[in-house]
């Protein structure tokens, strides 16, 4: 980072980054509160399978509707204001669907928590990636490590809610009112200021005319190349998705299905992904900041298709559990390394590259579950999962895009 650019100082840092930590872990442990509860809904509005469905795709769908609105938003108010205000009112907006009489009241309820998810997520992220440029090493990694112990929190807190009996409307009004004020005060902790205070200027391209020196980078060859590089970062997004989905959706269904796994170790396949991704994230900044985020996500990619590729060709409950968490801890860091390169494209206007990237990562997880499950109707489900093999191997070709300067290796790449 240039010398002209503003520095905290330490002490402000770390209370900012203190800050996002708590907006990952909320983003999470909101929306993980109410998972476990879902029958609950269900069994209160006599809903069928398919309408419980039908409504709980309007949280994936409100996503794809507001990302791309995030780029705008955070330049007019900032990332540290969006990323509290946001959880605030995702908090409420899952209360209210928690509390909905109707089907089309819980549905609504669901279109504006996915939205407002959307916005949070683009703006804790932007802010995330503010504070590591000002510590000049990766810390992002962490962040969305945190966002995983959110998740298992909140689905911990939520099946304890209902096993106690703990009314939804109450249980939900509680989560919301206390991690509410997490996020408030966490506002108060974060780097002041608008986000482009601490940005450098986008370099002029090679290819600039003697007008664009002095005008906007979104023009000529900047805009082509940045198109080209964000289009191959979303291909990276999802290729992630696809990892991630995999073991969330479709894990179960191939250990009970296909290799006759009892009803407990039919679930180890998300646990064991889950677990080696959370541990990736936790410990994967200080790797990338050794090897630098090409590297290491060309490995994961190997690591991811080699490890499911091997527990494919050669069928077993042991295999299959190494496999989802080989797959796991590969695409650990691919995310955030993918939310950091866009963010440094050159030739965007600010937040847009993050809130585009997030966008297709969204796209990524709409479209898995009915791809996998088509090829698996088709050819079966092992045949189908051979798209984590894939997924992997994109990442590996494709991981060399992946250029944004975090730590010492990657300046040297």
């Amino acid at each position: 980072m240039s010398a002209d650019l503003q520095a905290p100082g330490l002490p402000a840092l770390r209370r900012a980054r203190t800050a996002v930590a708590a907006c990952f872990f909320t983003n999470a442990v909101v929306y993980a509160n109410l998972v476990p509860r879902y029958p609950e809904v269900k069994d209160r509005l006599g809903l069928t399978n398919a309408a419980l469905g039908a409504a709980l795709a309007a949280f994936p769908l409100g996503s794809l509707l507001a990302a791309l609105s995030s780029a705008v938003l955070i330049r007019r108010l900032g990332s540290a204001r969006l990323a509290s205000f946001g959880l605030v009112l995702l908090s409420l907006a899952l209360w209210s669907a928690a509390i909905a009489p109707r089907w089309w009241v819980l549905a609504a309820a669901l279109l504006v928590a996915g939205a407002l998810d959307a916005v949070a997520d683009v703006a804790q992220n932007a802010h995330g990636l503010r504070v590591q440029r000002h510590y000049g090493r990766s810390i992002l990694n962490a962040f969305h490590g945190l966002w995983s112990v959110g998740a298992v929190t909140g689905g911990l807190l939520g099946s304890a809610a209902a096993g106690l009996g703990v009314p939804l409307g109450v249980h939900l009004a509680l989560s919301a009112a206390v991690f509410s004020v997490l996020a408030l005060l966490g506002s108060r902790l974060m780097l002041p200021g608008p986000d482009s205070a601490d940005r450098a200027p986008d370099p002029v391209p090679d290819d600039a005319g003697p007008g664009d020196a002095g005008g906007p980078p979104w023009r000529g060859g900047a805009r082509r190349t940045a198109a080209l590089m964000l289009a191959a970062l979303g291909v990276l997004a999802v290729c992630g998705a696809f990892v991630e989905d995999a073991g969330a959706s479709w894990s179960a269904l191939y250990l009970r299905g296909d290799l006759a796994a009892g009803a407990a170790a039919a679930g180890l396949g998300f646990v064991a992904l889950q677990t080696a991704m959370t541990i990736g994230r936790l410990t994967g900044d200080r790797v990338v900041d050794r090897f630098g985020q090409r590297r290491v996500a060309r490995a994961g990619g190997a690591v991811t298709a080699a490890g499911m590729g091997l527990a494919l060709a050669f069928p077993s409950v042991p295999a299959t559990l190494v496999g989802f968490a080989l797959a796991g801890l590969g695409v650990a860091t691919l995310i955030p390394a993918v939310f950091a390169a866009a963010d440094q494209l050159p030739g965007l206007p600010h937040g847009a590259g993050l809130a585009v990237s997030n966008w297709l990562l969204r796209i990524g997880f709409l479209l898995s579950p009915p791809l996998i499950g088509l090829v698996a109707d088709t050819a079966g489900l092992r045949i189908a999962l051979l798209t984590v093999v894939l997924a992997g191997t994109g990442v590996l070709v494709l991981g060399r895009v992946l250029r944004a300067p975090v730590g010492p290796a990657d300046a040297r790449a």
